[in-house]
């Protein structure tokens, strides 16, 4: 997988999307009509309300455009949880909490390793980790929308491995994010929600591609 992607008219670097916590048909063909990089669902983890099924995640990524990489958000999943997400057809792994060995082993999708700011002395472990393809760097409660203060990630020393910035971001605040952070990409998931349900509210969809892509 590609750690970066070049505007074609300027050369600079493009910004990677990540629309996470995707719930629902509807909001796959939402997003077919914005064009993430990645879309990222939820799995095994019913404290989220954003958790959905395997079931239900295989007919969500049935409304799924190809060009949209499908990611399984899991939280210390074991081989198996692992498993049944790569047969249910998702492109890449982004597990939160621990890795399982046999994990890092036995499969060969892409594996990003989210991290939180009260976990960050763990990246040097996973650094060392070959099958680890990216990193998404969150808040202290992943899910929470909560910001927090972004200046401790100057301390992680940049690889060639994709570094995505999640966390507290919304339509309003991710320019000044890519700004002091200077990510591959950008993770969002509450900042992109109505305030008074949930879904994903596509004004403010539209207004986050908008400001990260600068159209």
């Amino acid at each position: 997988m590609r750690t970066e992607r070049n505007n074609e008219e300027t050369g600079e670097k493009k910004i990677m999307i990540k629309i996470c916590g995707i719930t629902t048909p509807a909001e796959a063909e939402l997003l077919n009509r914005l064009g993430p990089d990645i879309a990222g669902m939820v799995l095994f983890f019913p404290k989220s309300k954003r958790n959905v099924s395997i079931e239900n995640a295989k007919v969500i990524m049935g409304s799924f455009s190809k060009e949209i990489k499908k990611a399984a958000v899991m939280v210390s999943p074991t081989f198996e949880q692992a498993s049944e997400a790569i047969e249910a057809g998702f492109d890449i792994l982004q597990i939160h909490g621990e890795v399982d060995e046999k994990i890092l082993k036995e499969t060969d999708i892409p594996i990003f390793k989210a991290f939180n700011i009260r976990d960050l002395d763990q990246w040097e472990r996973y650094h060392r980790e070959e099958r680890i393809s990216g990193y998404v760097m969150d808040a202290a409660e992943p899910g929470s929308g909560k910001p927090y203060d972004r200046s401790i990630l100057e301390k992680i020393p940049r690889d060639d491995r994709i570094f995505m910035l999640a966390g507290g971001l919304d339509p309003e605040n991710v320019a000044e994010a890519v700004r002091e952070v200077s990510p591959d990409g950008v993770d969002v998931s509450s900042g992109v929600e109505y305030d008074d349900r949930k879904g994903k509210d596509p004004e403010k969809l539209k207004r986050f591609f908008e400001t990260v892509r600068g159209r």
